[in-house]
C-alpha cells in the first residue's frame, strides 16, 4: 500500500474517533506538537523505525514528544490510537498520519495556514494585523507561523494556502541581475 493511502485511512479514523468523543481540538494540538517534533528532531523517526525497540518504549517516546507543556501526558484518545498504530506495526507512518490529521482538521474547521518569512523578528501587533487581514480575505480563521531568515536580506515572503508573495530584497536583486545579464547578452 502507498504511504498516502495508509496515512489518510488512519487520520480519517482518528478524526472520526475524536469527533465522536468531542476532543478533536485537544487532539489537534497534540498531533500538531508531535508533527512539529518529527520535523525538529529527525532522530525521532529513526527511533520509531528501530525494530529492536519494544512497543512500550516507543509509546513512551511518542508520549513525551506529543505532551503539551504543563499537562500530565497525552489524552487517552491519542494514547489508544498510538497503541493501535504500534500494534499494527504502522509506526513508520505516524509522521504522515499526523500531517494528514492536521489537514483534515483544518478543512473541517475552515482554518487557513500562513507562513511569514522575514529577515528580522516581527512584533506581535504586526503578526495580529497580518493574521486578521488574511482571515478576512480567506473567510477563515488563520494560523500564522513566523520564521526569521537573514538570507532574504530584507522585505518578506508570505506563503498562504499554496500561494507565495515574495517581496524579499534577495529576490529583487536576483531579478535585477537576471535583467542586467539579458541586456548585456544582447549587446555582445
Amino acid at each position: 500500500m502507498e504511504v498516502g493511502i495508509i496515512s489518510m485511512r488512519y487520520a480519517k479514523a482518528l478524526i472520526a474517533y475524536a469527533k465522536s468523543n468531542g476532543v478533536e481540538k485537544r487532539l489537534y494540538k497534540e498531533v500538531s506538537l508531535l508533527a512539529s517534533n518529527f520535523e525538529s528532531y529527525p532522530n525521532l523517526r529513526k527511533v520509531l523505525d528501530n525494530p529492536i525497540l519494544p512497543a512500550e518504549e516507543k509509546l513512551k517516546v511518542i508520549t513525551s514528544a506529543a505532551t503539551i507543556d504543563g499537562t500530565q501526558g497525552i489524552s487517552n484518545e491519542l494514547q489508544r490510537f498510538i497503541r493501535l498504530v504500534l500494534e499494527k506495526r504502522r509506526e513508520s507512518y505516524l509522521q504522515f498520519i499526523c500531517l494528514m490529521y492536521q489537514d483534515l482538521y483544518r478543512k473541517m474547521k475552515h482554518i487557513g495556514v500562513g507562513k511569514l518569512i522575514t529577515a528580522v523578528p516581527v512584533d506581535e501587533e504586526t503578526r495580529t494585523r497580518i493574521k486578521s487581514s488574511a482571515a478576512q480575505r480567506l473567510h477563515a480563521r488563520m494560523e500564522l507561523k513566523t520564521v526569521v531568515d537573514p538570507s532574504i536580506e530584507g522585505g518578506f515572503i508570505f506563503d498562504i494556502n499554496g500561494y507565495r508573495i515574495d517581496a524579499s530584497i534577495a529576490t529583487q536583486l536576483k531579478k535585477v541581475k537576471r535583467q542586467f545579464i539579458e541586456r548585456n547578452r544582447r549587446i555582445v
